[in-house]
């Protein structure tokens, strides 16, 4: 009997990092009316649903033939989610409005949302990926907080299984051997075809982020991540100034370092040793990148003077 009209069982909600999921190219279509499809990452994730979290840093309300959709953006640590809430979802509409009536009024809002990914193929090739929602509630901090940690783990450990990858025999009993957990193994072997080899050190550089920002002490962040085989640049020299300008901390470091790149991780410390919080050390980068232009990220994860 044939089995294409068997519903699958919903698949687990992964959570991942924009950046990860927006670099994919490779997708896997099922076969069958009801068989999942899947987004693979680079690190082997395979992605038919997510639960992702972030800023909402767009929201706005679209017309579109079948009729009135919802389109919007969730910021992580890492970057941008896209996500849609489609015409055919009209039990989600008076939430996406309400949600929209928010974000237009200026409020800042984080919100957790579950939803099914989906890909769009450009003329030449190219693939964008995007989540169509199932459902999202507005979070509070302590809620992002956890997701980060939890995103992060997750990350940690498909870091670890493409490094247990790295010279194993490229088949699934290979990478079994080799010590790559077992429900990584499929999505491991198909990435490692699919694409080429690449650096994963922005992975780790997102990662640090996100427990910085969950945490909010560089000095944990650091021996969570070094734990993890991941060893941030040397610490810059900073004097004690207790609750110095986040901003001085980071322009001075820049025009004393003769020019090289700083990673994030140090000009965050640094600003905490100055007596700054976490969170304002992270406004003023963010600051001094976008708006007064006095830092620049030629690398991602890492700074350097713009004059």
């Amino acid at each position: 009997m044939s089995t294409s009209g068997v519903r699958v069982g919903r698949q687990s909600a992964i959570r991942i990092f924009a950046q990860e999921y927006s670099e994919s190219s490779l997708v896997e279509r099922g076969i069958g009316e009801f068989a999942p499809s899947f987004v693979i990452t680079k690190l082997g994730a395979r992605v038919n649903r997510c639960l992702v979290c972030g800023g909402l840093e767009r929201m706005e309300r679209r017309d579109g033939d079948s009729g009135p959709y919802y389109a919007g953006q969730l910021r992580d640590p890492s970057g941008t989610h896209y996500f849609n809430v489609a015409p055919f979802q009209p039990e989600l509409h008076p939430d996406a409005e309400e949600l929209l009536a928010r974000f237009e009024t200026g409020d800042s809002i984080l919100v957790s949302m579950i939803g099914r990914q989906q890909t769009r193929e450009s003329e030449d090739g190219g693939i964008f990926t995007s989540i169509r929602a199932e459902n999202f509630t507005e979070i509070d901090l302590e809620t992002y907080k956890s997701w980060m940690v939890e995103a992060a783990d997750a990350t940690l450990r498909r870091l670890s299984a493409y490094d247990s990858s790295q010279g194993a025999e490229l088949t699934e009993e290979g990478l079994r051997n080799s010590g790559v957990p077992i429900d990584l193994v499929s999505g491991l072997v198909k990435s490692r075809e699919h694409y080429s080899e690449f650096d994963t050190e922005a992975y780790r550089v997102w990662v640090l982020k996100a427990f910085s920002r969950a945490l909010g002490r560089a000095e944990e962040t650091k021996e969570i991540v070094s734990n993890n085989d991941f060893q941030p640049t040397s610490e810059p020299t900073v004097q004690s100034n207790e609750n110095a300008d986040p901003r001085d901390v980071i322009l001075g470091i820049m025009s004393s370092n003769g020019g090289e790149l700083v990673g994030y991780d140090d000009l965050v410390a640094a600003c905490i040793s100055a007596g700054s919080s976490g969170e304002a050390a992270e406004d003023a980068i963010e600051h001094l990148r976008d708006v007064t232009m006095e830092i620049s990220e030629p690398r991602f994860g890492f700074f350097s003077s713009s004059s």
